[in-house]
């Protein structure tokens, strides 16, 4: 922004002024967590608000964020990588394992990184919403990077004899649209299950795309 102070170099208190910075903004995102996710969100949140959760001044705010949604952005931001992290991670262990009991690890590992902190689902199904064209866009992207993963293992599974060969783009969609509301409406207490029940229905529907009634797996495609 105009104006902007310019930032410090040098060391002060054996950081430098970069480390300086990385944990003042973590720390701005870490109040951002608490008071965006939980109460009293992000549009009842002021700037003077969030800097004294954070334990610092506005002054240093303007010098990480211009604005509110900023702060908003990045933390829509590091929950999807903190998800895709767990996923990534499962990917690594269930390898070699028939189909049902990957797809079964990896959700496992993405739910129970995404419900295990309730300020997380807000940010990710509730407070990005409706915001601004801008985080639109943003929401938008990061789930077609979910559409994209989904049907590149998809295409790898079909190409093993594991699943039917076809373009999954269009049930990719459908399917991260059933996650997210599973997913939201059971950490609501919508939904009477626990969270392996959960995990297992959207496993039973996403091999109900990936192996169609009807079709049936080469022999030749398993545990590859």
């Amino acid at each position: 922004m105009a104006g902007r102070l310019k930032a410090p170099t040098g060391r002060y208190g054996g950081k430098t002024a970069a480390e300086r910075q990385a944990d003042r903004r973590r720390r701005f995102l870490d109040a951002a967590l608490e008071l965006f996710g939980a109460d009293p969100g992000y549009r009842a949140t002021t700037v003077a608000a969030l800097s004294e959760a954070a334990g610092l001044s506005t002054r240093q705010f303007y010098e990480e964020f211009r604005t509110l949604e900023d702060v908003l952005a990045a933390l829509h931001l590091q929950v999807n990588d903190w998800a895709q992290e767990a996923v990534l991670a499962a990917f690594a262990e269930v390898q070699g394992l028939p189909l049902a009991e990957r797809v079964a690890g990896i959700f496992r590992a993405y739910a129970a990184n995404v419900t295990g902190d309730p300020r997380r689902i807000r940010i990710t199904f509730v407070e990005i919403i409706g915001v601004s064209p801008r985080l639109e866009q943003q929401r938008l992207a990061r789930r077609s990077g979910w559409v994209d993963l989904i049907c590149s293992e998809a295409d790898a599974a079909a190409s093993r004899g594991e699943a039917a060969p076809r373009d999954y783009r269009i049930a990719a969609t459908a399917f991260i649209g059933s996650v997210n509301g599973l997913l939201h409406d059971w950490s609501a207490g919508w939904v009477d299950a626990t969270l392996d029940e959960v995990v297992e229905e959207l496993v039973r529907q996403l091999l109900a795309i990936l192996r169609p009634v009807g079709w049936e797996e080469r022999g030749d495609g398993l545990n590859v």
